[in-house]
């Protein structure tokens, strides 16, 4: 089965194979992304740009281990960004790209958890 999003090899590769493993971080990245998702868009509408920067950067990692590089670039141009509080009018729009895309991946996890 082919993704768009995840890089099952590269979370295979982490895991070590061990499905029991890769179980897990689906479970705890599930978990993660949408805690991010929500103080992402609340550190913005506050304005409060030093804690989407960290916040950035901790979701950045998540994504990585997924295998989702396109998305982790993007929030390291967030998270640089709102580091220094420069181009605010992106932030929505990358803060709304992680969210779709998190949800399509968690999606598509789902569905490479049923295979294993």
């Amino acid at each position: 089965m082919e993704h768009k999003l995840i890089n099952t090899g590269y979370i295979e590769e982490v895991c070590d194979n061990s499905q029991e493993l890769i179980a897990e971080m689906i479970s705890i990245f599930s978990e993660q992304v949408s805690e991010f998702s929500e103080e992402m868009q609340k550190m913005n509408e506050e304005g409060n740009y030093h804690e989407l920067a960290l916040m950035a950067h901790k979701a950045k990692a998540s994504i990585a281990i997924m295998g989702m590089d396109d998305l982790a670039a993007k929030l390291k141009e967030l998270e640089i960004n709102s580091k220094e509080g420069i181009n605010t009018e992106t932030y929505p729009v990358l803060i709304n790209d992680f969210i779709n895309q998190t949800g399509a991946a968690v999606k598509e996890l789902e569905e490479y958890l049923d295979t294993l």
